[in-house]
């Protein structure tokens, strides 16, 4: 249950801040995702949730909140569009003036919107951003703060890489409006595409170097743990920034530009090859054959993938794996 003692109340000499928490089957998450931003010491916070067809009880909990809050939870509908589509149909029912997004199944700590805000209006700044961790069963990782990027290369950081998670900022809501909010082309990169179309519009940016938010894998259907498409999404992502914004890119070398594009789908697809996930080493390594980027050395790899199909690849690699075990 959430905690009501643990909601701080609305304050508000500062902006509302719309929280934007697009929800699928996240029934064992939900109540500590909106606890987590009802609790930020910020205290001038709304959030909105659009329940996206969930048949785990997810719906009936997200009713409950909003009806025991119903200053400061809104909810909506959709069915089963994906968190994306579900995140522009909250866009269009927000009121506060800065917008942060928090999935139903991740959290930040309870400062961290204050200190986000303090940063972008000390900074005069679109977008404040900070660090943050991935947690959950099985994950192993520390925590990271990104680079300053406002102080750096941004353009090169974020062509290269997805630069942030996206509940690891608070944005304007103009910012926000002017990028029309999510692209739906490039389903597990649309939060890569908002950051690359963001950086088009905007230097403006300022980092918090502290871990603030929390993102929860559990291999429950998440869009990121498909990779292939994951990796074929995010390049469309790049080449779309690129072609958009040729004076942004001018000063990086067609070398490292195509190092930082096509050279990773080829560096992916090892990384799949070598796990054995052989779907994505395989729709990884015909991407390569047919954009031609490969040398040489990368020919046998890129050949067997090229030429046959799916299961005979499995098969064929298989073989030669209990042949290796044998020996």
């Amino acid at each position: 249950m959430l905690n009501l003692h643990a909601i701080n109340p609305v304050t508000t000499a500062r902006p509302l801040i719309s929280v934007v928490m697009p929800c699928y089957n996240a029934a064992l998450y939900l109540e500590e995702a909106v606890g987590s931003a009802l609790g930020q010491s910020y205290g001038n916070v709304e959030v909105v949730i659009v329940d996206d067809g969930s048949t785990d009880g997810s719906a009936e909990i997200a009713a409950r909140l909003a009806a025991a809050h119903p200053d400061r939870i809104l909810l909506d509908y959709t069915d089963r569009v994906g968190p994306f589509p579900a995140r522009n149909q909250a866009l269009k029912k927000i009121r506060g003036e800065l917008v942060a997004f928090l999935d139903a199944d991740d959290w930040w700590a309870p400062t961290a919107l204050e200190k986000l805000y303090a940063s972008l209006i000390a900074s005069n700044a679109d977008m404040a951003y900070c660090g943050w961790q991935n947690v959950g069963e099985g994950i192993v990782a520390e925590p990271y703060i990104p680079p300053a990027y406002e102080q750096e290369d941004a353009v090169a950081h974020f062509v290269r890489t997805c630069p942030l998670p996206i509940h690891g900022a608070l944005i304007r809501r103009d910012l926000v409006t002017r990028l029309g909010g999510f692209s739906e082309r490039r389903y597990s990169a649309m939060d890569y595409d908002f950051w690359l179309r963001a950086l088009a519009e905007t230097r403006r940016m300022v980092r918090v170097p502290e871990v603030l938010a929390f993102y929860r894998w559990h291999h429950q259907g998440q869009i990121s743990a498909i990779k292939w498409r994951q990796v074929l999404d995010a390049l469309a992502a790049q080449k779309d920034f690129i072609r958009a914004n040729p004076h942004l890119v001018a000063h990086l070398p067609a070398k490292r530009l195509m190092e930082m594009t096509e050279g990773l789908v080829l560096v992916q697809a090892y990384r799949a090859f070598w796990k054995r996930d052989l779907i994505s080493a395989h729709k990884l390594f015909r991407h390569a054959a047919i954009a031609r980027a490969f040398a040489l050395k990368d020919l046998r790899y890129i050949l067997i993938a090229a030429m046959l199909p799916l299961s005979a690849y499995r098969f064929l690699i298989g073989m030669i794996d209990r042949k290796g075990t044998q020996a």
